[in-house]
């Protein structure tokens, strides 16, 4: 009864739905986790093998200035299930698992300000902590849906709180492995690492030993379109490929091994990681196709982070700079798909900056409703650039108050407006400033040379996290 009302309440703040005469889109949401800019066909790998998901590309859009909203996973997946940027939402960093708080509880702990004290002598600078999960108050894109009639089923990682918050307490009809983990303990049947996590993954059953976990996602996927194809759906398949640890079928990796040339991209377990992500999007598009539904289905497919790239190993970013973690363009740009039949013109390419804030905004308006009215929501619709059209001009804000890699690194704020990118560092305090348009590698500071341009951005930063309310990172009491 009690989740009865809150929906009932949900749907009051919904605004602006009328019934149509045909119905609303199904919607897909395909997220891979650690994906590289570099990591598909269409996206220019001639190492990896995507041909379904350039099947994807070249049947609808396919954005060349696509972002994750944070360079790491939990921050990311919570913009794109709210809509709201990561700094207004508090979740700024990756959200440990209940396991992992015992070992690394130091990032959880608050002081009567809710900082958490440096961990060295070399961090100058007390730190936000980030919080545990997504709050019960925000609404969530199933949570967006389910007023509107629609199934909902959430498959792979979810990594946005743990137990009472996992997806069927988000508004998800199904969940299928969703769990506070940030990776798989294994990638195959019984998905177990001993003895640190014995009992697998506890929201996924084992069933057929040794079977590969993305395969297992997709027959997930499949069996839920065929459940639900006779009435409107949300299918959110979250991978938890191609995250670490770094396993693949013997067979694919077998087939890379054969065409690795020692450059680039060439590490053949994860080209098999890849290989099997892309397998998965055949067997989805095959399965909307077989059940006659394909014409009424928007996929959207994206990444929650850039690729994991540590001196080439598991992937190569290039020719975009660093990699996962970053404030650099190989941390935040990711492959971004968008089909929608009817709408999106097949084979088109779009430079407009998106970013993961953006997807509950444009589902919203796809479906013939409206976002919450009640908070602030920090995405657009995205409609006109799938029509092949500009989107309105804005700025896009990265906000990372975190260490990770040490002084130097981070933490970071960014701001992206236009060709212009401009990134703060907090310790030592610094400021970098590129044109992507002709710097997209971020070879060339222009901080020392583009004055009136770095003030101007260094302010539209401060307004954005300012009306955001982002925590900064402080100076020790």
């Amino acid at each position: 009864m009690q989740q009865m009302i809150r929906f009932a309440s949900l749907a009051a703040l919904l605004t602006g739905f009328s019934l149509a005469a045909t119905p609303p889109p199904n919607v897909v949401v395909v997220l891979v986790d650690d994906l590289g800019w570099m990591d598909l066909g269409c996206q220019g790998s001639d190492f990896y093998r995507t041909p379904n998901i350039d099947r994807l590309a070249a049947t609808g859009i396919r954005f060349t200035d696509g972002y994750a909203s944070c360079a790491v996973c939990s921050p990311t997946r919570a913009a794109l299930m709210t809509g709201r940027s990561p700094a207004r939402l508090g979740i700024t960093d990756w959200i440990r698992a209940e396991f992992q708080l015992s070992a690394r509880q130091w990032p959880n702990i608050r002081n009567r300000f809710g900082y958490h004290r440096a961990g060295d002598s070399a961090r100058k600078l007390q730190t936000p902590v980030n919080e545990l999960q997504l709050p019960h108050s925000e609404i969530t894109l199933a949570e967006m849906l389910k007023p509107l009639g629609y199934a909902s089923a959430f498959i792979g990682k979810w990594h946005l709180g743990g137990r009472g918050h996992l997806p069927v307490d988000q508004g998800f009809d199904e969940n299928y492995g969703g769990w506070d983990y940030g990776q798989p303990p294994s990638y195959f049947d019984p998905y177990v690492e001993t003895p640190r996590l014995p009992m697998g993954i506890p929201t996924l059953q084992p069933r057929n030993a040794g079977e590969y976990l993305t395969d297992r996602e997709a027959d997930e996927a499949v069996g839920f379109i065929q459940r639900n194809k006779d009435r409107p759906f949300l299918l959110y398949l979250s991978h938890y490929a191609v995250h670490t640890p770094i396993q693949a079928k013997k067979d694919l990796v077998a087939e890379y091994e054969r065409s690795r040339d020692g450059s680039g991209q060439d590490d053949p377990v994860y080209a098999a990681m890849v290989h099997s992500v892309d397998d998965a999007m055949g067997r989805l598009l095959s399965t909307l196709d077989r059940t006659g539904i394909a014409d009424r289905t928007m996929v959207v497919f994206t990444g929650d982070n850039g690729g994991l790239d540590r001196n080439g190993r598991p992937t190569e970013n290039a020719p975009l700079r660093s990699g996962k973690g970053y404030a650099y363009e190989g941390g935040l740009r990711t492959p971004w798909i968008v089909r929608w039949p009817g709408v999106t013109k097949p084979g088109s390419v779009s430079g407009e900056p998106v970013a993961s804030i953006d997807l509950l905004p444009t589902i919203a308006a796809a479906v013939g409703t409206r976002p919450p009215v009640d908070r602030e929501i920090d995405g657009i619709d995205l409609g006109p650039a799938l029509r092949g059209g500009e989107l309105p001009k804005r700025a896009l804000l990265w906000h990372f108050p975190h260490y990770r890699r040490g002084p130097g690194h981070d933490p970071y704020s960014v701001i992206r407006k236009g060709d212009w990118k401009l990134i703060r560092f907090y310790d030592p305090a610094k400021t970098e400033l590129y044109n992507l348009a002709s710097d997209l590698g971020e070879e060339q500071d222009l901080s020392g040379t583009e004055e009136a341009r770095r003030t101007a951005l260094e302010s539209a930063l401060d307004d954005g996290l300012r009306s955001s309310g982002a925590r900064l990172p402080i100076s020790p009491e």
